[in-house]
């Protein structure tokens, strides 16, 4: 089509209709992907269920990290890794605010307490890591 011809009332026209089918389009488009995927989601579930496992035991080795559902429970604050002073065991720090006294070591060694980098640097070269 030559849009030189065309007036601007109708240039404006054809991008509204081009507009229009463009959201056509995207509607058949997410349509499409979910169709897809639920078609995919059904293959996979026979494939499992074929060779006699239990479809969310395998989901457990497929995201085993990833909350699941409304019902899905979160992770105890015992999960995060805990910094020991060595030179003060009383002294631990697991994570948020820092305490004080990490402020005052990390600024004695020329570390920034407002730099991520500075903490990380400080927690592996000054404190002891502690997994429980």
């Amino acid at each position: 089509m030559e849009y030189q011809n065309l007036s601007a009332e109708e240039l404006k026209n054809q991008i509204e209709q081009t507009k229009q089918r463009e959201a056509e389009l995207q509607r058949a488009l997410d349509h499409r992907w979910q169709a897809e995927k639920t078609e995919l989601a059904q293959e996979i579930r026979g494939m499992i269920e074929d060779r006699g496992y239990d479809v969310e035991e395998i989901m457990n080795h497929v995201l085993p990290r990833r909350r699941r559902g409304p019902g899905a429970k979160k992770g105890s604050s015992g999960n995060y890794t805990r910094y020991v002073d060595p030179e003060n065991p009383d002294r631990v720090y697991t994570r948020g605010v820092l305490p004080g006294w990490m402020k005052e070591k990390m600024a004695a060694v020329g570390l920034d307490p407002g730099s991520k980098e500075d903490r990380e640097t400080f927690k592996a070269n000054h404190l002891q890591a502690v997994q429980d």
